[in-house]
């Protein structure tokens, strides 16, 4: 796993943390279970892929209320990068609902982790979602050995193990729905990666106040696909 800029990102949250100002953007996820959040997301998901999106809290109001107040966003969310996923609006969310982290993969290396810790333990956002999607870039240039550059192997690196375990659980399938599978690993791969990581994170899905779930977004059809908990959390979270 990489280590990019630590200690910038360790002076970020000192700062994050201990500012006055920004002290009251500690919230409590908006007093909302782990299953109301995720049902708020569902609904949400289902109001935009059908056309009948409400585009709520996008206004001025909302803008000052949480400038006021601080924020209180319900969920914390790791997807990607892609400019066809915009997590707000594929959830019919606005302003200061959702704690997003964006990155090509939606891969949890330590800048990633370190965000989503202020959001689950910070925010105590009630869930943490790590959503992928279909026709993923990096991970189709990882599944199919493609020639990267500059920074980039050492980003789609996390995302290797993935493309392995696919390929190993199902070595008869061709190129695209190797693809299909990889983005489902890696999804998982990601919540590995943050549970084995972060203490915080794994005591607050043991407590019962966070749950950490994946998901894949369809580019197409708009919807969203919830894989729940990763198939081994008792054994990640007991460590």
């Amino acid at each position: 796993m990489r280590v990019k800029h630590p200690g910038l990102l360790l002076m970020v949250v000192s700062l994050i943390l201990w500012s006055p100002a920004l002290t009251l953007a500690s919230g409590g996820g908006g007093g909302i279970s782990p299953d109301q959040a995720m049902s708020r997301l569902k609904e949400g998901n289902e109001r935009y892929a059908g056309g009948n999106a409400r585009h709520p809290n996008q206004g001025s109001d909302r803008r000052r209320e949480t400038v006021a107040v601080g924020q209180k966003p319900f969920a914390t969310i790791l997807g990607c990068s892609d400019s066809r996923v915009p997590v707000e609006v594929i959830f019919d969310s606005g302003i200061g609902d959702l704690f997003v982290i964006r990155v090509a993969g939606n891969v949890a290396d330590v800048d990633e982790i370190g965000s989503i810790e202020y959001g689950v333990d910070h925010l105590e956002t009630p869930i943490c979602v790590v959503l992928g999607h279909t026709r993923c870039g990096a991970v189709t240039a990882v599944t199919q050995k493609a020639e990267v550059h500059g920074s980039i192997p050492q980003l789609v690196d996390n995302i290797e193990p993935a493309v392995a375990r696919a390929r190993s659980a199902q070595p008869q399938l061709g190129v695209d729905a190797l693809v299909e599978e990889a983005i489902k690993e890696n999804a998982w791969q990601s919540i590995e990666d943050l549970l084995t990581t972060s203490e915080v994170t794994r005591k607050r899905v043991r407590e019962g106040s966070l749950k950490v779930v994946a998901a894949i977004y369809d580019l197409e059809a708009g919807k969203v696909s919830w894989l729940g908990s990763h198939p081994k959390e008792k054994a990640l979270v007991a460590r």
